[in-house]
C-alpha cells in the first residue's frame, strides 16, 4: 500500500515526466498542493522533500520548488522478503576493524578536515563552566544512579516539545546510546531468548545480542518504511519472540521513517504477544522536518523502552545517553547501578546547561541544514556512477543504503578499497544472515570537501576490483 507522500510523490514525478511542468519550472505551491490533492501540509513537504533529494526539483528560498529533472532517476533500494529461523549471532571481525579505524560514518577517517562547529564550541564552554562550578569535595561522590535531576528534567522539556510526556523520574541518564540498549535487553530478555530486529539494521545490536547469548530474528525492513510488520506478525506466530529492537525514526542503514499506522500495528502486536518493543530513537532529532514523535508517545502498555543519545545530534565524543524503561525502569536503574555505577556529574550539567539556554535548539536547526545539503549533495554524485544502482532517500539521520549490482562484492571489495586510504562500510555488516554483500552505507555527516568528493568518485573503481 502506497501512502499518502508517496502517492502524491508519485504523481507529481509522473507530471514531470509528462512534462506538465517543463525543466526550470515552478511545481504548484504547498498551499495549493495541498488543497487540490486533499492532504496535509506536511504530506507534501515529504514529496517534495523526496523529489528533492533524487535530484528533481530544487527549493529555492522565498519562491517555491523548481523542476531539476535528472538524465537518469535512482530507485529505493528493495528490501529482503525471506524470514529466517532464529539462530545465535556471530558479529564479523571486520566490524572492529572499521571501529578501530573511526569510520563508522567517514569514508577517509584521518582527514579530521573542517573548523569545530559553533554549536560545540558553545557546549565546551558550557561543560567548562560546570566543571569551574564543582564545590568543595563533590569529586567525592558518586552520581545518583538516574543521573543528574536538571539533565533529566531538560530532557523531559525535550520530549514534551515532541508529543510525548515523560516525567524526570521516569528516565535514567547512560553512558550512551549503546548502553541504554544493553540495559534494555538485559532487563526484558534472558540467556537464549529470541530478539527481532531489522533488517538490514544496526550493526550495534546485533554485537550486544551475541554478547548477551541472545538469538536474533532478522525482519525485512525497507529503506522507505521500516520494519515490516506483516514479516513481524508471521515471525510470531511462529517462534516465541521476547523483545523487538527497532528505529522507528530514519534507522541505519536506510534512514527509514515508519508511519504511523506501521507504529500502531506494531504496538497492538506487542500486546497480543507480550513483547518487549525497545525504540532505538537516537536519530530522530536530525529530522531535515518536524522532528516525529517517538513510538513511546503511542505506548499505552507501559511495554515500549525508549533508548537514545546525544551522538548523532550532537557529539559522538559525549557519552551521555538516556532509557525510559517502562514496566522495567526498576530493574533498569539496578542494572545502570551495576555496570556503570555513575555518570558523570559535571558533564550532565553542562548539557542541561546548553539545553536550558536554547544553544541546543540552535545547534539542531543548523545541523539539520548541513545535513539535508550533505545528502543531497552525496544522492546527486551518484547519479554519475556508471550501472544500475539504488539508493535510499532519508529524510533524517546521517546515512543512505546504496545497492549495486549483484555482481559486485563489498565485502570482498574492503581490502582493496583500504589500500587506497578509503574506509567502506559493506552491506553484510547489518545483518547475521550474509545478506546485502551488493550493498553499502554511505554517510553524509561530513561536509564533501575535496578529498572526500575524489574518494567517492574512485569507489566505483573499487568496488568493480576482483
Amino acid at each position: 500500500m502506497d501512502y499518502r507522500y508517496q502517492q502524491l510523490e508519485n504523481w507529481l514525478l509522473q507530471g514531470i515526466r509528462e512534462q506538465r511542468w517543463r525543466l526550470g519550472e515552478r511545481l504548484p505551491s504547498i498551499r495549493t498542493l495541498c488543497e487540490q490533492q486533499g492532504v496535509s501540509k506536511a504530506t507534501v513537504q515529504h514529496a517534495l522533500q523526496r523529489l528533492e533529494a533524487q535530484g528533481l526539483v530544487e527549493a529555492r528560498p522565498k519562491a517555491g520548488y523548481f523542476v531539476r529533472l535528472q538524465p537518469k532517476t535512482i530507485r529505493a533500494p528493495r528490501s529482503r522478503v525471506q524470514v529466517e529461523a532464529p539462530r545465535p549471532v556471530t558479529v564479523s571481525e571486520l566490524f572492529l576493524d572499521v571501529m578501530r579505524r573511526s569510520a563508522a560514518f567517514d569514508l577517509l577517517p584521518d582527514l579530521h578536515a573542517g573548523e569545530v562547529p559553533s554549536g560545540i564550541v558553545a557546549l565546551n564552554r558550557a561543560l567548562g563552566r560546570a566543571l569551574r562550578r564543582q564545590k568543595g569535595d563533590d569529586h567525592q561522590y558518586y552520581d545518583e544512579p538516574a543521573g543528574d535531576p536538571g539533565l533529566r528534567e531538560q530532557l523531559s522539556l525535550h520530549a514534551a516539545r515532541r508529543g510525548w510526556t515523560v516525567l524526570p523520574e521516569q528516565l535514567c541518564i547512560t553512558s550512551g546510546c549503546q548502553h541504554a540498549l544493553f540495559l534494555a535487553l538485559m532487563a526484558c530478555c534472558g540467556r537464549g531468548d529470541i530478539v527481532a530486529v531489522e533488517s538490514p539494521g544496526f550493526y550495534g545490536v546485533l554485537q550486544l545480542l551475541e554478547q548477551l547469548e541472545l538469538q536474533v530474528v532478522e525482519v525485512p525492513s525497507s529503506s522507505e518504511q521500516g520494519m515490516d510488520i506483516e514479516a513481524l506478525e508471521a515471525a510470531l506466530e511462529r517462534w516465541d519472540i521476547k523483545a523487538c529492537v527497532v528505529s522507528p525514526a530514519f534507522a541505519t542503514p536506510g534512514g527509514a521513517l515508519m508511519p504511523k499506522e506501521a507504529r500502531k500495528r506494531l504496538l497492538a502486536l506487542a500486546d497480543a504477544n507480550d513483547l518487549a518493543i525497545i525504540e532505538d530513537d537516537i536519530y530522530a532529532d536530525t529530522a531535515f522536518g518536524q522532528v516525529p514523535d517517538p513510538l513511546k508517545a503511542l505506548d499505552s502498555s507501559d511495554r515500549v523502552i525508549l533508548c537514545s543519545s546525544f551522538s548523532k545530534s550532537l557529539s559522538r565524543d559525549l557519552r551521555l545517553g538516556w532509557i525510559s524503561g517502562a514496566r522495567w525502569h526498576q530493574k533498569i536503574l539496578h542494572l545502570k547501578l551495576v555496570t556503570q555505577l555513575a555518570s558523570s556529574r559535571y558533564q550532565q550539567q553542562g548539557v542541561a546547561e546548553f539545553m536550558r539556554d536554547g544553544s541546543y535548539a540552535t545547534h539542531l536547526r543548523r545541523q539539520r541544514n548541513e545535513l539535508r545539503t550533505q545528502r543531497d549533495r552525496l544522492i546527486a554524485s551518484l547519479h554519475a556512477w556508471p550501472g544500475e544502482i539504488r539508493v535510499s532517500t532519508p529524510l533524517g539521520g546521517l546515512a543512505i543504503w546504496l545497492e549495486l549490482p549483484e555482481s559486485i562484492d563489498t565485502l570482498a571489495a574492503y581490502p582493496a578499497a583500504l589500500q587506497q586510504g578509503v574506509v567502506i562500510t559493506p552491506g553484510p555488516l547489518f545483518s547475521v544472515s550474509g545478506q546485502f554483500r551488493n550493498c553499502l552505507r554511505i554517510s553524509y555527516a561530513h561536509p564533501w570537501d575535496g578529498r572526500r568528493i575524489e574518494a567517492l568518485s574512485r569507489l566505483p573503481e573499487l568496488l568493480l576490483r576482483r
